[in-house]
């Protein structure tokens, strides 16, 4: 039997073949340059046409009047024939309904993850976590049924005299919508935590429950802390929550017993197309809009500074 001589490829071959090779690569690259150039595009399109509209609404209206007024009823005029545009109570409505979602999410979202990180077997992690996570998989219309239907009655049956629309519920509401949010990534970031941390403190006596709270949560708390600003943007921006169980009404207020409108609630109440285009009451949709994107940046550098700050390398 005759064995046949292994045949190389030319150098020709090789070069057409690796130059095959870097144009896919090239294509790819290009591809998801696009990818990535397409998001931060429509961001810049959003914001531009936020402030463009903006622009001509503030042309009409003082920007002092409407930071500085305390009412809000562009739609309908006040006893002395008065349209009156203070973003005040929409500003109040939406950030006590954010505080009580909160003050709901971040200790019960950040329990879920000490335990789903440091206590839980895997088995146990592998039900709990993805049980967790469907609750942000639930429409928020249903969500505001159920602040409407069910969480407020049964405050009512503690708080007699809790109005029917109150930010309490709502508040409360959107707490539970938001802890799979805090309780997977702060969770993520107590497990990207390196072992050897945990072994040191359990070396020096340490029990579990103390290195969980004195050596993973500090070393994790970038990773949290970036948990906890997603939250704060997510309960800032929720809009069916807040627009079935919170009111309609405008209302300077600091009580969540008490009804009012958020600044998302009254952009869904306007924008059903029985607005002029190009006139006043519509611009408002978009002044209240940019109100809102600027919220919202505002706690995202913030955040940005804080992980920053307290951002550990190892």
């Amino acid at each position: 039997m005759t064995e046949r001589p292994l045949q190389l490829p030319s150098k020709q071959a090789q070069l057409s073949s690796k130059l095959v090779r870097d144009l896919r690569e090239k294509a790819i690259e290009f591809v998801l340059f696009l990818a990535a150039l397409s998001s931060v595009g429509v961001t810049f399109a959003i914001i531009g046409i936020l402030i463009e509209e903006s622009f001509l609404f503030f042309q009409k209206v003082s920007i002092v009047e409407f930071l500085t007024s305390t009412t809000w009823s562009p739609l309908i005029a006040d006893a002395d024939g008065k349209f009156n545009y203070g973003i005040l109570p929409l500003i109040s409505g939406t950030l006590v309904t954010t505080a009580v979602a909160l003050l709901l999410a971040v200790p019960l979202g950040t329990i879920a993850a000490i335990y789903l990180s440091e206590f839980a077997k895997p088995r146990v992690r592998e039900v709990v976590k993805p049980a967790l996570e469907l609750l942000a998989g639930i429409p928020t219309v249903v969500y505001g049924y159920f602040a409407f239907l069910f969480v407020t009655p049964l405050l009512q049956k503690v708080y007699p005299d809790l109005p029917g629309f109150n930010m309490l519920s709502a508040g409360l509401v959107i707490g539970v919508m938001i802890i799979p949010y805090v309780s997977s990534l702060s969770e993520d970031a107590m497990r990207a935590v390196p072992v050897n941390l945990r072994e040191g403190s359990y070396a020096m006596g340490a029990t579990r429950l103390q290195t969980a709270l004195r050596v993973v949560l500090p070393a994790a708390i970038s990773g949290i802390s970036a948990a906890y600003i997603l939250g704060i943007s997510r309960a800032v921006g929720e809009t069916m929550v807040v627009a079935i169980a919170a009111g309609g009404q405008p209302n300077l207020t600091w009580n969540p017993t008490e009804p009012a409108q958020t600044i998302t609630a009254y952009i869904v109440a306007v924008s059903l197309g029985d607005l002029p285009y190009g006139s006043l009451e519509y611009e408002t949709i978009f002044a209240a809009g940019l109100t809102l994107v600027l919220m919202t940046l505002v706690f995202n550098i913030g955040g940005h500074f804080l992980r920053k700050r307290y951002r550990e390398i190892y």
